[in-house]
Parts: C-alpha cells; sequence; structure tokens
C-alpha cells in the first residue's frame, strides 16, 4: 500500500503547483488550437508541429545552461533520451499533427488524456504499481468522458451523410 506520502495524504496543496499545472493545459490548449488552425488553413502537419516545438526549444533555451546534462553522456542515458526523442515527441507529435487534420483541437486534446490513463493501468497490471480509490474514481470519469466524447450526439450530422 502507499503511504500517505506517496498519495498526497495529508499534504497541504501547493498553490504554486496549481498554478504551474494551469499553465501547463492552457499551454498546451494554446498549442492545439493553433496547430489545428494552421492544419486545417492548409499548411502540412509535420511543418506546423515542426515549427511550433522549435518556437517551444527557443522559449526554454535561455534555462538550458541550468539544467545538469551529463547523463546524457552515458549510453543509457543517450538510449533513454534517444527513446524518448523519437516515440514520445516525434512519433506521438506527427500523429498528433495528422488527427488535427481530421478532427478538431478540442477533440485531439480531449483524446490525449486517453495516454496517462493506459500509463497508470499498464503500471498496475505490468508493475505491480497501486493506485489509490480517488486515482481508479479519476480514470473512469475520464474514461466516460472519453466515450462520451467518441459517441456521436443524437441528431448529430455527420460528415460524408
Amino acid at each position: 500500500m502507499l503511504g500517505p506520502r506517496l498519495t498526497g495524504a495529508g499534504t497541504p496543496i501547493d498553490l504554486t503547483g496549481v498554478l504551474l499545472a494551469t499553465f501547463a493545459g492552457l499551454s498546451y490548449a494554446v498549442y492545439a488550437l493553433i496547430g489545428g488552425r494552421l492544419i486545417t488553413h492548409g499548411h502540412e502537419s509535420g511543418a506546423v508541429m515542426g515549427a511550433l516545438f522549435g518556437a517551444a526549444g527557443l522559449l526554454v533555451l535561455p534555462f538550458a545552461p541550468f539544467v545538469d546534462v551529463t547523463w546524457l553522456g552515458t549510453v543509457r542515458g543517450a538510449a533513454v533520451a534517444g527513446y524518448l526523442a523519437l516515440f514520445t515527441v516525434y512519433l506521438a507529435y506527427r500523429l498528433f499533427g495528422h488527427g488535427l487534420r481530421r478532427t478538431s483541437a478540442s477533440a485531439a486534446t480531449s483524446l490525449t488524456l486517453a495516454e496517462p490513463a493506459v500509463a497508470a493501468v499498464l503500471g498496475v497490471s505490468v508493475l505491480g504499481e497501486r493506485l489509490p480509490y480517488l486515482s481508479w474514481c479519476g480514470l473512469a470519469v475520464l474514461g466516460l468522458g472519453l466515450v462520451l466524447l467518441a459517441v456521436p450526439a443524437k441528431g448529430a450530422v455527420t460528415e460524408g451523410r
């Protein structure tokens, strides 16, 4: 069983963390809206994703001197960085860019919420991790939301019909 320190029980709310998480979510929403608009206006999805990530890289560049990157010099560190770069960034955002061409930015962004849910379930089933009751409730709400997003509303006009 996870201790109170790992589950957050009895821990006061960290307002800075809440504000940073809110800012991160807002940033992601803005990124998805900008990317979606550019792609639906005819720009190639790979170019749009590349430009957005390039701009983000320029924004974080001033912080680079303050980060310890010595771990990249090890074989394991380089392998982890290569995996993260290829699968969790390049491939994932290429697919996200293609998805933005076929669906709204709000739907595509909502569907990306399935990734951390899948990671949590894999952690439980493969790694033997334990989730607190509240986390399972959150996964259920998230699953219901994704189902509601995927099922068309009655009377809704779908493309091609």
